[in-house]
């Protein structure tokens, strides 16, 4: 019996070289809708699916492959005489090779105009049917989803008519693809819903690349992106320049620019090292920013990772290259800017979006066997938001001091201390397991600086020894969320030292 190929595929990219391939191997052709038409067009025989199950489609092509004749030919085992001899009573052939790929859900619901009845008209019902009744079928059957591996297949049916072991390959592929496409629609109706903490969690990514290694050289990793990502991402930024990104450089990449982005249009630089600013600055021009962030700590930014949140000009080009420099990230690199900077063989310079995107609004964190799932921290607050609540009142220089500390302290490692003054921190405490720790860090950082700087806490102060180790380094103002049954302590003792504080009530811990 002539052996059968259904071909069915939204993506047409390489269909008519692949069907010629399979009808010089004697494969007899069947198809559907524009892929039959495309077939036909370029003189390859083939037949309309309609022809073999004499049922034409109906409901404007939303059944035309749920018919039995086609998945009794997927499913029907070879090795079964149960099952040749039923399909010799209906006068059932076998399908042996099955060529889908899935309309565009994906493509579709990326577009921001996108209607709801688009979105649904384009869930594939009869493809990932077919798809997955060939790979559970996959000793007998050879199924195709991805054009990439057009050629490898005509190689391997071409070699007596082909290997179970590389059919239960494509179809494992078959799976996880199917397994992504379903993922997506399940989340659109998350979204299109407001469900929130639905019973199952469900994402789904698509690989970057493969990194040489993970945190350390002997644990392997790779980069995967979330389906649709739009706006200010790692994974959507283009690499201009640089060797290959590592896992930690992604990590630290990432951090430098959530906090880069807490700025908005005010021109700012971030010096990010092992996920935590060493320093932030923000100017007039991103060339100020940077040569503030610069000069808060111009020793951990060695080997560091620069963020901005305006493009890279010639005078910022020229402050950056004369230091070691991991990678730059930017939304753009003006021309001089590249010249200068891609003389240095190994900085890695990224491009991408600074605009925010709304709808990224859960991290996920694995540990052993699970996920924890949790609103990203995306608080913010004002100067009216702000309770003075110490007898000295912070003027409005200090205030916009304190808001700058405070968008900073939200992006370090708690406990976490940050000094600032003048739109630049001078000194940051991070990951300590007490806050008198961090402090005693930031302060020594800060050094003479800090006379007269302000001071942000990521969580309150339990004990009053904090804000007295701040009045010995000459702070004096502090913003701190509040919330300790023992918060008249700090105050009083702030009181005691003319400094002034500021409660936010809200917490911003990052572990």
């Amino acid at each position: 019996m002539k052996k059968r190929a259904l071909l069915s595929v939204s993506d047409k990219n390489n269909l008519v070289p692949f069907a010629k391939g399979l009808d010089e191997l004697g494969y007899e052709l069947i198809s559907t809708g524009g892929t039959l038409k495309k077939l036909q067009e370029a003189g390859v025989p083939a037949k309309g699916v309609s022809e073999i199950t004499g049922f034409d489609e109906i409901l404007d092509g939303r059944v035309k492959t749920l018919h039995p004749i086609i998945h009794a030919g997927l499913l029907a085992r070879r090795d079964d005489n149960s099952h040749i001899k039923q399909l010799a009573e209906r006068d059932i052939a076998p399908i042996d090779v099955v060529v889908v790929n899935l309309y565009p859900f994906k493509e579709t619901i990326a577009n921001p105009e996108v209607t709801e009845e688009d979105a649904i008209e384009n869930i594939d019902i009869g493809g990932p049917t077919m798809l997955r009744a060939a790979s559970k079928n996959f000793r007998d059957v050879t199924v195709v989803v991805d054009p990439a591996d057009y050629d490898a297949v005509l190689e391997n049916l071409g070699e007596n008519g082909g290997t179970s072991a590389f059919r239960k390959t494509l179809a494992a592929k078959v799976f996880r693809h199917t397994a992504n496409y379903d993922a997506m629609i399940a989340n659109y109706f998350v979204d299109i819903t407001g469900t929130e903490d639905p019973e199952t969690f469900t994402q789904t990514f698509e690989k970057i690349q493969s990194l040489r290694y993970g945190e350390n050289p002997h644990q392997q990793a790779s980069f995967y992106k979330e389906g649709n990502v739009k706006g200010a991402s790692i994974a959507n930024a283009k690499q201009l320049h640089g060797k290959e990104l590592s896992y930690n450089n992604i990590q630290d990449a990432n951090a430098a620019l959530e906090i880069v982005l807490e700025f908005g249009e005010q021109p700012a630089a971030v010096a990010v090292k092992h996920m935590n600013p060493c320093g932030v600055g923000i100017g007039e021009t991103i060339s100020e920013a940077f040569q503030k962030a610069y000069q808060a700590d111009p020793v951990s930014i060695f080997g560091g990772i620069v963020a901005l949140n305006h493009e890279v000009d010639e005078a910022t080009a020229d402050q950056l290259k004369d230091i070691f420099l991991e990678i730059v990230i930017a939304p753009s690199f003006s021309e001089k800017a590249m010249e200068i900077l891609t003389v240095k063989k190994n900085i890695r310079l990224l491009e991408t979006s600074m605009e925010i995107n709304e709808t990224d609004n859960k991290k996920v964190v694995s540990v052993i066997g699970g996920l924890l799932v949790q609103d990203r921290d995306n608080g913010k607050i004002s100067a009216n938001d702000l309770e003075i609540v110490t007898d000295r009142q912070p003027d409005a220089k200090e205030i916009d001091e304190l808001l700058f500390a405070w968008k900073v302290v939200k992006h370090v490692k708690s406990n976490a201390i940050v000094v600032a003054k003048a739109d630049q921190t001078l000194g940051v405490g991070a990951g300590q397991m007490n806050r008198v720790g961090a402090a005693a860090i930031a302060f020594e950082q800060a050094g003479d600086k800090a006379n007269g700087a302000v001071m942000a806490s990521d969580a309150f102060f339990p004990m009053p020894d904090t804000v007295e180790n701040a009045a010995k380094a000459g702070i004096k103002a502090i913003i701190q969320p509040g919330g300790s049954i023992r918060d008249q302590d700090s105050i009083d003792e702030c009181n005691k030292h003319g400094i002034a504080m500021v409660l936010t009530k809200m917490r911003h811990f990052k572990h």
